[in-house]
């Protein structure tokens, strides 16, 4: 489903050229889960950022069915990526000033779809995750796990067909941490939504398809 052949990003830093990623060659099927592990800084993020059309790499190619993502003009990288991936960060990202229901719908209106379709798709995805009795609570009446399972929703409301997510459970507790995991792979196989995770989480990243590292900018 995409593919990434000979990527690699660098960095310019006080005038040194710092080389993220070296050569990364990735694919990833439909309905495929993969985990990236690595230590801190090593470009698991700026991976995940490429793959979904958020960080142009250096060098290479990202086709996604095929198609060279960064062949595309900045309007359709836009239009890909608001249908075809969804986005889950270590901070959820949620707009404060509005409500469960109203940041869940956001994709929908991005795409321009009527406000009743983008609040009958946000309120289906917010019941799925459990938040059905929460839509008209502002982020900070949420708890930490369910700010994250509104992100979930954010991310999944447009029906993509891959999801990345960067530390889905970095911010949350033990057992809040389990629950939004869990979440995750139930969606997952329930849609067939094919999702990248990077993680420090090694009980996350055994659940996963395959398990890969990145260190000295290349996967292991």
């Amino acid at each position: 489903m995409i593919a990434l052949e000979g990527v690699t990003k660098s960095f310019i830093h006080h005038g040194n050229e710092i080389e993220v990623l070296k050569g990364i060659d990735l694919a990833v099927t439909s309905g495929e889960s993969v985990a990236i592990m690595g230590a801190s800084g090593v470009g698991k993020s700026t991976l995940l950022n490429i793959m979904g059309s958020l960080e142009q790499p250096s060098e290479g190619v990202v086709r996604f069915r095929d198609q060279d993502i960064y062949a595309m003009d900045e309007k359709e990288i836009s239009a890909f990526r608001n249908r075809k991936i969804g986005f889950v960060f270590q901070s959820h990202h949620l707009l404060p000033e509005f409500n469960a229901l109203e940041n869940a719908m956001m994709p929908a209106l991005i795409a321009r779809l009527t406000r009743n379709e983008a609040v009958k798709k946000a309120g289906v995805m917010l019941d799925r995750v459990g938040l059905s009795n929460r839509l008209t609570h502002r982020a900070g009446e949420l708890s930490g796990g369910e700010q994250q399972r509104v992100a979930i929703a954010r991310a999944l409301v447009m029906s993509p067909e891959l999801l990345l997510a960067d530390e889905p459970t970095g911010n949350l507790d033990w057992f809040t941490g389990q629950e939004v995991a869990d979440l995750l792979f139930r969606i997952m196989n329930e849609d067939k939504v094919a999702m990248v995770i990077a993680t420090h989480n090694e009980r996350l990243a055994e659940k996963m398809s395959r398990k890969m590292e990145i260190a000295g900018g290349k996967i292991l």
